[in-house]
């Protein structure tokens, strides 16, 4: 599991996924005549993880003031994950980072914080339009 699934994972992204997983299946019995082909279900919309709401609580809760909205720093350590160098230069690497911002921490922790909020919105997730800028 990679960090940013980490990351995921902490702001409760695929929480139902692993809801509809834990509900057993349902099996029919086999049918005596010949049905029709059952209609095939209707896709579920991905629900919006609200990610302002969720750091925001964990910002209000937490006894550092933290500032998640421009800290990668900051945003790792609300959720409770390692945010040394090392551990955001993995980040990076993950996410793609490109190789002359990896040389440059400040530069490679902005493009890192901008980077992740735009995956967490493109995962579902509700960031304001101007965190994603």
């Amino acid at each position: 599991m990679g960090i940013f699934s980490n990351i995921l994972a902490k702001l409760g992204f695929g929480d139902d996924k692993k809801a509809a997983a834990a509900a057993p299946a349902v099996t029919a019995a086999p049918a005596a005549a010949p049905v029709a082909p059952a209609a095939a279900p209707a896709p579920v919309a991905i629900s919006a993880v609200d990610v302002v709401a969720k750091l925001e609580g964990l910002a209000a809760a937490n006894p550092e003031k933290l500032n998640w909205k421009v800290s990668i720093v900051d945003l790792m350590k609300l959720l409770g994950l390692d945010s040394s160098l090392a551990e955001r230069k993995a980040l990076a690497s993950e996410l793609g980072c490109p190789a002359e911002k990896m040389g440059d921490s400040a530069q490679m922790n902005m493009w890192l914080h901008k980077t992740v909020l735009q995956k967490l919105a493109a995962n579902g997730g509700n960031i304001p339009k101007e965190l994603l800028d």
